[in-house]
């Protein structure tokens, strides 16, 4: 499946200078697990069309690979986690981590200038995160 593009659910009020930025890696234990987690992903990822804060978002999957790639903007922590505590997306991360094998997770800031995010500069971060192993960012499921 191709990248979904960059779209920007709203655009940044003129006082939001930076973007809070997460991105994520999701591998699943098997090939029978893709089409679920695929399905479940498009749920959270049709809520953060919608969600409040959020600046933009882009998902990549590689069904084959077992692999699913998050990234998403959004103008503060708490607009972010505010999303990630509101369903669909809670019951979908519920449900999913037990078909899962690895997460990784990073966050930094970025001018509101400088979106969308880049998908080479987003993986090489995530690759940091997961060879540092710190306790946020790698084998947990938010």
């Amino acid at each position: 499946m191709p990248t979904l593009p960059w779209v920007t659910p709203y655009q940044a009020g003129p006082d939001t200078t930076h973007a809070f930025v997460m991105a994520s890696r999701f591998e699943v234990r098997s090939l029978k697990d893709v089409p679920r987690f695929f399905w479940k992903s498009l749920s959270a990822w049709g809520q953060v069309r919608k969600a409040p804060g959020a600046l933009g978002a882009s998902l990549e999957a590689r069904p084959f690979g077992r692999v699913f790639y998050t990234l998403s903007a959004w103008e503060s922590r708490d607009a972010l986690y505010t999303y990630a505590r509101t369903e669909p997306h809670k019951s979908v991360m519920t449900g999913l981590r037990a078909t899962m094998r690895d997460s990784t997770f990073t966050f930094w800031e970025v001018p509101v200038d400088g979106l969308p995010v880049d998908w080479d500069d987003a993986k090489r971060r995530l690759e940091a995160q997961a060879r540092a192993g710190a306790p946020d960012g790698h084998g947990t499921a938010h």
